[in-house]
């Protein structure tokens, strides 16, 4: 009897446990806005250094995301939120979205997608935890979902 108690208990410590670390995955998001009125974890955009800038731009007929690896070196900056800066330079609508390919089918995955007018910006903020948690590798990729023939890049996290 009291073999059966303990592994009822540690079978319900262990679905508890579980539980916890499922919702831990869906605890911050991606936030997507101007640096005027975006915000992160409570964090205003305004408030927070921008860790990459991302443009959309032309090269005569080949059109791509700049720069086309960004390196976030995880070990020497504060746990604040991460931010990027995404501008569309060329003179179409252009997508972006970034996320983690090899974790691309979970529900938990991190996400991020927008489209750019000519000309327009937007800020991405990311909660740390999400860029640890959300993702399995240590790299994220970009790109124009919009137009699947345009040239992405990479993320790397330095973890």
């Amino acid at each position: 009897m009291g073999k059966t108690m303990l592994g009822v208990f540690f079978g319900l410590g262990m679905v508890v446990a579980g539980a916890s670390a499922a919702f831990a995955l869906q605890a911050g998001g991606v936030e997507i806005g101007d640096l005027e009125t975006g915000s992160v974890v409570g964090q205003s955009f305004k408030e927070l250094d921008v860790d990459a800038q991302l443009f959309a731009i032309e090269i005569g007929n080949l059109k791509t995301w700049y720069p086309p690896v960004t390196i976030i070196d995880f070990k020497v900056r504060p746990g604040r939120p991460v931010l990027l800066k995404v501008t569309n330079n060329s003179t179409a609508d252009h997508g972006f979205q970034m996320t983690d390919a090899t974790n691309a089918g979970s529900p938990f995955v991190m996400k991020a997608e927008v489209v750019l007018k000519p000309g327009e910006t937007k800020y991405i903020g990311v909660p740390t935890s999400d860029m640890f948690y959300a993702t399995q590798g240590n790299t994220l990729i970009y790109r124009c979902h919009l137009h699947p023939a345009h040239v992405g890049g990479k993320i790397l996290m330095l973890k």
